[in-house]
């Protein structure tokens, strides 16, 4: 078969999806007579939106026998079969799912096209949900717990849920890549089918007519620099500006907050809708809540009315000033300890984790042992979950001791942290406090602390913490590479847009703009108060 062949059923299969057309779909994708691991995928998208299980893991099944090195294959798979109520081969799926991440906390499919990313805690999720459909609800809490400690599960929202509903022994939901979303064809390869007149249309460049003194070519236009406004043939086009948000009501709408730049085609039809472009999708809005905008305007207006605290909504742009190289510290760090190596890391085989599956967890948490109103269950969070009984009015350096003592680790290397009530980020005890001191942190006779590993502050300060808003990967060896949730200490600030900081056992510099203080508007909102 062709590959601009399969490029085309493979585009307008997609065309049908996003349409939520599955039998054309499918139909296209049957006339693909040598399908690929990418377009199979999106059979099994088609029949699982039809609710048709045994179908939508066949097409599985030949997927991942194309690429046998699929992780998301595993992970769709290990959900339908989930589903299905085929649990043996649900939970082998999500090992090989696991092991094929490759140690990998995440894997993003947009360069596949596949527009999604696939988290390690996410398999982990879908062990835990058929553990709970066996009745092994202690294993399905240890996964549980595991999962929490991967990276990128600070914004995951289902684990605190599911750990609620596996402590009332409820079942729990599989995950599954969103509905509609696909392997598409690069948008590139698209554009080569449609046919090209590289030559043009004919034109004199010499006439053989007696007396025609014209001969020659039309000569180039100078480009105008300015911001690019795309033409379509024959219409009227502009940018406008949506007055008020509006949700999708019908097939072809879309869905645009209040403030949107889009781009309009023409004009309205019948029923006052007109065809715009917005977030590089094409759809109808209502007229009626449209007014003219200035692109350029607008944007030095959003950038001179913005407030220096406030969190922005898109990813932000660089920092205009040189990265600069990182502060000298006073003293010469020791070495940085080794990565962290989270419980998951060595996978059995299928045979050897069903073989486990009853036996008890590695993870038991330590249940209190007297009604002591002076004691308090301290519940631990490191490279893995623990918990110990101690006395309330323990001081910080035999706390520290008795955790050390835990984990097998030097009590010099270990600092204990904590959340406050309504903050994200996690803050250093203080070594002269107790844990009497933390009345929001002790609750029912229990606390939660974060143990981390912290070599490198040696001589340092911790002038405050920060929470990480996107994911910021290193550009150069001098900068700290974290995902979005994460806590960052600053231990110093370089310049206005460069601190300098702190998170996972590294120190480095990064973006301002990546990061946010979550207690700055409380202390406004306090400072108000006080006025």
């Amino acid at each position: 078969m062709l590959y601009t062949e399969l490029l085309r059923l493979w585009d307008e299969a997609v065309k049908a999806v996003d349409e939520r057309d599955w039998q054309g779909a499918l139909a296209k994708l049957n006339d693909i007579f040598e399908p690929t691991a990418r377009t199979l995928f999106v059979t099994a998208a088609a029949h699982l939106a039809l609710g048709q299980l045994r179908p939508a893991i066949q097409a599985l099944d030949q997927t991942i026998a194309k690429d046998e090195r699929l992780a998301v294959g595993f992970f769709q798979r290990a959900g339908v079969l989930l589903l299905a109520n085929r649990l043996e081969e649900a939970l082998a799926d999500c090992i090989w799912a696991q092991k094929h991440m490759r140690e990998n906390a995440v894997i993003d499919y947009r360069q596949l096209g596949l527009r999604y990313k696939l988290y390690s805690w996410q398999v982990l999720y879908n062990a835990a949900a058929v553990h709970a459909r066996m009745g092994h609800w202690d294993k399905a809490q240890d996964i549980l717990l595991a999962a929490a400690e991967e990276k990128g599960a600070a914004r995951a929202g289902p684990l605190e849920a599911a750990l609620d509903s596996v402590s009332r022994g409820e079942a729990l939901t599989p995950l599954l890549v969103p509905e509609g979303e696909v392997f598409r064809p690069r948008k590139e390869e698209v554009e080569q089918l449609k046919q090209r007149d590289f030559l043009g249309k004919a034109k004199v460049i010499t006439s053989m007519i007696p007396n025609d003194d014209f001969a020659g070519f039309d000569p180039l236009r100078g480009q105008k620099p300015g911001f690019y406004e795309p033409k379509a043939e024959g219409q009227e086009s502009r940018y406008m500006r949506l007055k008020n948000p509006y949700e999708a009501r019908a097939t072809g709408e879309l869905s645009v907050p209040a403030g949107g730049l889009v781009f309009v085609f023409g004009e309205a039809d019948a029923n006052g809708m007109v065809t715009v472009i917005f977030d590089g999708k094409r759809g109808l809005l209502p007229l009626r809540l449209l007014e003219p905008a200035d692109p350029k305007k607008n944007k030095k207006d959003e950038r001179g009315k913005k407030r220096k605290d406030s969190v922005p909504n898109g990813i932000p742009l660089p920092p205009e000033l040189k990265p600069p190289t990182r502060p000298q510290t006073p003293s010469n760090p020791p070495e940085a300890p080794p990565s962290y190596v989270t419980a998951t890391q060595q996978l059995p085989s299928p045979a050897q984790y069903a073989a486990r599956a009853a036996s008890p967890s590695d993870l038991e948490l330590a249940s209190p042992t007297s009604d002591d109103p002076g004691s308090v269950v301290v519940k631990v969070h490191y490279r893995y979950t623990m918990a110990l009984r101690v006395p309330l009015g323990i001081p910080y350096g035999k706390l520290q001791q008795k955790i050390a003592h835990k984990l097998g680790q030097p009590a010099s290397q270990l600092r204990l942290r904590y959340k406050q009530h309504g903050s994200q980020a996690l803050t250093p005890l203080d070594g002269t406090e107790g844990l009497e001191s933390l009345a929001e942190v002790v609750e029912a006779g229990r606390a939660t602390l974060w143990c981390q590993n912290e070599d490198p502050l040696v001589n340092r300060t911790i002038l405050y913490q920060m929470v990480a808003l996107y994911d910021y990967v290193a550009q150069g060896p001098e900068d700290l590479e974290f995902s979005e949730g994460d806590t960052i200490d600053i231990l110093s600030e370089v310049n206005e847009e460069w601190l300098e900081g702190h998170a996972a056992g590294n120190i480095g510099i990064f973006p301002r703009c990546f990061a946010y203080r979550d207690a700055e508007e409380a202390q406004e909102a306090h400072q108000a108060t006080v006025l």
